[in-house]
């Protein structure tokens, strides 16, 4: 492994795939070992698939997928003696999360003979703490967010903070052969060993921001799940780790506006990569090299996530190909709304408490809620998604089994023969179970970048 004095040409970073347990390939992986890695780094979650994650405290995979490809990685790093990292554990990264993985490679080291160094890094925090720093005036919100109040960090099951490479570079010179890491930046556990090894900051955030989702910076995401890159003093080179794949200009430079809203400037704890005289070249055929990438050092801080469970619901679902309906869906939708809320009313009442009803209209605008255009034709069909939402489960389907002879049989016109639309299931009512919600949006200042991880 390349020390923080080591005179290096490049620093190099394989990054085995987009996630943890998406499926790392182990020819690949063999690749980049051919390649001269000098550490195996990969992200293992984000908020990319809600709350739940972290308000329960479960990953999104599986544990024989998880596995499946730490063993491909624990075993090229056993052979390589490089370093594996690995961010945001469990998906969500919390405190659960963290030893849910280690377990898994501590199984996995069993099973092979191995007696690896482990480092854990934990980055769950506990609402008190967080009050005090609050009061002191050490956290604010991020837009749209409002300004973070007590009450809203009691509410909260799971609090994380989004480390940064700091505490990763620490674990390397204690001397660590694995390092599992709570919630990380995607990008810091990419950085922290070139970092450590003295390339410049600005060249190695910008080439793990491209890396961060391993192939889906090629022009063909599906043929390959890693990349190599190379960080120089005077810039970075990344390639797939799929020979049929390529890295082009365009499929590289384009990352930066991925889950950013910003094409010259990611955030960072401690700093800002800034892109904006960043210079793209095609290497080769396969091979883009990145020269110009800045970074401005700004006081650190990091990204607070907080979730919790809110009410239930429960859901029904029907499909229409009445072309009478679909040709007024949006008139179809607002009369059988106030029908079904008029019909809660009438047979709950009170008893119904703080409820909600909504019918999200597949294949018309249920994604993204707006009315389409003007003269935009009816669909084939549509789904039709019941979901009710209220304080407990049992009201929650108490108020869809009062809606359902409504939502299966609600004729488009008065007194008109009653319809019966395609109900995908029976019996009808579906119990989903909780709702979870992201309750911070905030960031907290700190003096030192290790002093929440513990």
């Amino acid at each position: 492994m390349p020390g923080a004095d080591a005179d290096l040409s490049t620093v190099n970073v394989l990054v085995p795939a987009g996630q943890l347990g998406s499926g790392v390939r182990a020819d690949e992986v063999d690749r980049g070992l051919a390649l001269g890695a000098h550490v195996i780094a990969v992200d293992a979650g984000s908020t990319d698939s809600g709350a739940a994650y972290l308000a329960l405290g479960v990953s999104k995979n599986t544990r024989e997928a998880v596995k499946k490809d730490l063993a491909i990685l624990m075993a090229a790093a056993t052979q390589a003696r490089i370093p594996l990292l690995v961010g945001s554990c469990g998906q969500a990264g919390g405190d659960a999360g963290v030893n849910w993985t280690r377990d898994i490679v501590v199984e996995l080291a069993g099973e092979f003979g191995w007696a690896p160094r482990i480092a854990l890094l934990y980055s769950e925090q506990d609402a008190q703490s967080l009050k005090a720093r609050n009061a002191a005036g050490r956290i604010w919100a991020l837009s749209p967010a409002p300004a973070l109040d007590d009450a809203t960090l009691d509410r909260c099951d799971h609090i994380v903070a989004l480390l940064g490479p700091e505490p990763y570079i620490a674990a390397l010179a204690a001397g660590a052969d694995i390092i599992l890491g709570g919630r990380t930046t995607d990008t810091a556990v990419l950085a922290a060993l070139p970092l450590r090894a003295g390339a410049p900051a600005g060249p190695t955030w910008h080439a793990a921001k491209v890396a961060e989702c391993g192939a889906l910076c090629t022009t063909s995401p599906g043929a390959g799940a890693g990349v190599f890159i190379r960080i120089g003093h005077d810039g970075f080179e990344i390639e797939p780790l799929n020979p049929t794949s390529r890295c082009t200009v365009h499929s590289v430079s384009a990352h930066m506006l991925y889950e950013n809203s910003d094409p010259f400037r990611l955030v960072e704890p401690g700093g800002v990569l800034d892109v904006s005289e960043a210079r793209y070249e095609q290497a080769d055929d396969r091979i883009v090299r990145v020269s110009g990438s800045m970074w401005v050092t700004t006081p650190y801080t990091l990204k607070l996530e907080g979730a919790a469970a809110g009410p239930y619901q429960t859901i029904m679902l029907v499909g229409i190909q009445d072309p009478e309906v679909l040709a007024n869906l949006d008139e179809f939708h607002d009369r059988l709304h106030a029908s079904l809320v008029a019909r809660v009313q009438r047979t709950l009442g009170a008893e119904a408490g703080d409820y909600d009803i909504s019918l999200r209209l597949y294949g018309w605008n249920a994604v993204t809620g707006l009315a389409p255009p003007k003269g935009t034709p009816p669909p084939p069909e549509v789904g039709v998604l019941f979901v009710a939402t209220a304080a407990t489960q049992s009201l929650a389907t108490r108020i869809a089994k009062t809606c359902n002879p409504y939502f299966f049989h609600f004729p488009f016109r008065e007194r008109a023969e009653l319809p019966s639309y395609g109900f995908a299931f029976t019996p009808a009512d579906i119990e989903r179970g909780r709702v979870f919600e992201f309750k911070l949006n905030h960031v907290v200042e700190v003096d030192d970048p290790l002093e929440l991880v513990h």
